[in-house]
């Protein structure tokens, strides 16, 4: 259902009102070295509020930009909320973002101060100051000590702040407007050039009360922030759990987020496919390290999943028989598996990424109920997701209250409501490709809506390759860096819902060739492929030209081709331009091969 005449508040009038409605003891909870800590809603109001009267004493006002960069951490929301209540503008920056991106960013975005928590985060900032020349000062939490002299000290611009600082940030955040925009996230294009998102207010708050309309969240719930608050993902779900009084357990390192679980016991958490892969692997690889009758019903026990899928992931009709062996298995098994995830999970998401089906048959047949959506940067995110009240495996849910969809004629999936971006910052040309003239968002996904309404994506239109942890990497200026070395002949990044991104290189025989024998090594042509010290020499080639690119974006692996693509191959169309879909069929065993050792083993899939 769609209604455009309905307003949205601005996301400081909804963190203000739930300060009121829903105190919490325990708003932001974090990992001390003593153990878990938290602060409470009244006390996270009150740095908030010091952190906007000294944002505001640096000179900071309506429509600034000031530049975020930190993990997940309650530090990260009393910033966000602090540069809100001011009209002003964030713009948040992956916490392991690379220098190079990070100055193209806020130097984009024109920021003005910056806060920054971490000691490789400081570092980072404080190397590449000199070249952000609009920036003029650093908010730091715990500043490196050799750098305390360069940055404003977070802890001690907050320590004083009062009731009559807490009256005036109420004061200035009343005076906000749900259309101001509220915060710049930048996305990778398809030139890789990072492009801002601009999201208001009002965009923010729509997606946080449509997306979870059937979503309840009570004063009991926890919430695990373990996805990076600097995408939209994680920062959505987060709003919504504040603006319910629900609490927030910050986890710095997705690493760490095994162990966070069963610490913390959530019972709401955003996650990428990713995450459940490897809670998978981690389940058969604990059950297999059993022996004897131990290791007997636990391979019982995943044959009972499987014949139940039907019933607990289709709401089928199950037998009697198959309902008493499910609930012994649930008493022997199952319930472990729930317990390792914290045992109390009610609602989990799935985003970010294709989520295999048989991945979330096999958690739903245990009793973990995961909940797939769809959207994009642009969208706010979410443009649709399953919900505790209407769901369906496989597909990425109905969509959203006050969101339309429809399938254009090639396909690609459009959307429209209040949760569509402004448009990118400074590129009036992206946007007029991105948004159509009435407002429809041209995803850049395919996909089709069934006879339920649930919609289903199939293809992506972009090229854009996306990780399995839901990461973007743009292909072609990566390839374009590694067509730069003397030893590359040609080069094809791929990845698409993997760990990591690879290449497929062609070599430059001839120039090889020549290298070996100046170092009086004799290594012919057609040998090439298969030589220890050529593949060395093209390893280091890929670290040097890749090495100011982000982690993620930098290719793990390579395979090495025998022959060019070309034009007669059918590889290149006749601008040259690369064939993608007929080079991965093509070499689809070499790629293959690159991640044979890395995938773990999958569930059966149901139809």
């Amino acid at each position: 259902m769609t209604d455009r005449s309905v307003k949205y508040p601005a996301l400081t009038k909804c963190f203000l009102d739930a300060i009121d409605q829903h105190p919490n003891p325990r708003a932001q909870m974090y990992r001390a070295p003593e153990g878990w800590q938290a602060y409470s809603s009244a006390e996270m109001l009150r740095r908030i509020a010091g952190l906007s009267k000294a944002l505001a004493a640096l000179g900071v006002k309506a429509r600034d930009r000031v530049g975020l960069f930190a993990p997940n951490s309650p530090e990260w929301h009393v910033a966000d909320f602090a540069v809100l209540g001011l009209g002003a503008i964030d713009v948040p920056i992956y916490y392991n973002e690379s220098p190079e991106r990070l100055e193209y960013i806020w130097n984009d975005a024109g920021v003005k101060v910056a806060i920054v928590s971490g000691e490789a985060q400081a570092q980072k900032v404080a190397a590449c100051r000199a070249k952000i020349p609009a920036l003029e000062k650093i908010i730091c939490v715990n500043a490196p000590e050799e750098l305390r002299g360069e940055f404003l000290d977070y802890s001690t611009l907050i320590a004083a702040a009062n009731d009559a600082d807490i009256a005036e940030y109420r004061r200035a955040a009343a005076d906000v407007q749900p259309q101001q925009l509220a915060t710049l996230i930048y996305t990778s294009g398809t030139t890789g050039e990072p492009k801002g998102v601009m999201l208001t207010h009002a965009n923010l708050t729509s997606n946080s009360i449509d997306a979870t309309s059937s979503v309840g969240y009570f004063p009991g719930d926890v919430e695990l922030s373990f996805l990076p608050l600097s995408h939209v993902y994680e920062r959505i779900f987060d709003y919504t759990a504040l603006f319910h009084g629900v609490t927030v357990a910050y986890l710095e390192k997705i690493e760490d987020a095994a162990k966070a679980l069963i610490e913390v016991r959530p019972t709401i958490a955003a996650a990428v496919p990713r995450v459940f892969e490897k809670t998978y692997a981690n389940i058969v690889e604990k059950g297999h390290r059993e022996s004897g009758l131990k290791r007997e019903i636990f391979d019982w026990a995943l044959r009972v999943a499987e014949e139940a899928v039907p019933w607990r992931a289709y709401g089928k009709h199950a037998s009697a028989r198959l309902k008493l062996r499910w609930w012994v298995a649930d008493r022997l098994v199952y319930s472990k598996i729930r317990a390792g995830i914290g045992g109390r999970m009610r609602v989990f998401y799935s985003g970010g990424a294709p989520l295999a089906v048989g991945l979330a048959e096999f958690f739903w047949s245990v009793g973990v109920p995961i909940y797939q959506g769809y959207g994009l940067t642009e969208s706010s995110p979410v443009i649709s997701t399953n919900t505790p009240n209407e769901n369906k495996v496989g597909t990425v849910g109905r969509p959203i209250r006050n969101c339309e969809v429809k399938i254009a004629e090639d396909g690609e999936i459009l959307a429209r409501g209040p949760n569509i971006m402004q448009g990118y910052y400074r590129k009036p040309e992206a946007t007029r490709e991105a948004l159509s003239p009435d407002g429809w968002l041209r995803t850049g996904d395919i996909g089709h809506l069934d006879a339920d309404g649930y919609l289903v994506i199939t293809d992506r239109k972009k090229e854009l390759l996306k990780t399995a942890a839901g990461k973007f990497v743009a292909p072609a200026p990566i390839e374009i860096k590694l067509r730069t070395s003397p030893y590359i002949a040609n080069a094809m990044v791929v990845g698409d819902t993997k760990k990591f991104v690879s290449a497929l290189i062609v070599p430059n025989r001839t120039a090889i060739a020549a290298k070996a024998r100046a170092e009086g090594i004799a290594l012919e042509g057609e040998k090439i492929s298969n030589d220890a010290w050529a593949r060395e020499l093209i390893a280091r080639e890929i670290d040097r030209l890749t090495e100011n690119l982000a982690q993620y974006e930098r290719p793990k692996r390579f395979a090495l081709i025998d022959k060019d693509f070309t034009v007669e191959g059918g590889e290149l169309t006749h601008a040259l331009k690369l064939k993608r879909r007929v080079v991965l069929q093509k070499y689809s065993d070499a790629i293959a091969q690159l991640y044979a050792d890395v995938e773990e083993p999958r569930p059966q899939t149901h139809g």
